[in-house]
């Protein structure tokens, strides 16, 4: 069976969100599972020296205009949040609980914290607003709340992001399948020609 492909994602990310809305239909053309893996750039950045796009000098009023533009190109909802970057550590725990105990629901809890934070401008690092998004997928609020702030979940967040700096993850989106890095939402169409056409030399 085809490997399937690792989705490593930061709710903080504009660009995670259009490959979170995008990369299963891809994988399906494919033939490819995806795995989604919730990280923390913030942590990531300590080991490159990164930066937010939107911090960095010259390339911050650029990264907003490239990151509605590209939104509009695929045809995806997007608001600029008020309040951004975020700490995504509340939001990327409840994740990974819901990954572990109700598996069938996980991509599209993920998908609708993205949603709520990067079209109806709702802080997604706040505990309450990720138990209403767990609540409007029929989940007790209080629950997810408990799981995000349990030491084991933490723990495993913690574990997950030095696995994927270790696979040397650095942005997001990133993705890596067949043992191939591919970093950023623009690069969907090139990691699609890899798995339907092949490999090529380079």
């Amino acid at each position: 069976m085809a490997g399937a492909i690792d989705f490593y994602f930061d709710f903080s990310s504009p660009y995670g969100y259009l490959a979170a809305e995008m990369i299963e239909d891809l994988g399906q053309r494919c033939g490819r599972a995806v795995n989604w893996h919730p990280m923390l750039l913030g942590v990531v950045f300590k080991s490159t020296g990164g930066q937010p796009l939107t911090m960095a000098p010259m390339k911050g009023p650029y990264s907003v205009l490239d990151m509605r533009r590209s939104a509009a190109f695929y045809g995806i909802p997007f608001n600029m949040p008020s309040v951004f970057p975020i700490a995504t550590q509340n939001p990327a725990r409840a994740v990974l609980w819901m990954q572990q105990n109700h598996p069938a629901h996980a991509k599209q809890f993920t998908l609708e914290l993205f949603r709520v934070f990067f079209r109806s401008n709702r802080d997604i690092s706040k505990l309450d607003v990720v138990g209403d998004v767990a609540a409007g997928l029929g989940y007790n609020a209080t629950d997810v709340i408990a799981a995000a702030q349990s030491e084991d979940i933490k723990n495993q967040l913690k574990a997950n992001v030095e696995t994927a700096i270790t696979r040397g993850v650095f942005g997001s989106p990133f993705f890596i399948v067949d043992n191939e890095q591919f970093w950023g939402a623009d690069r969907l169409p090139m990691l699609e020609r890899w798995l339907t056409q092949g490999a090529w030399k380079y």
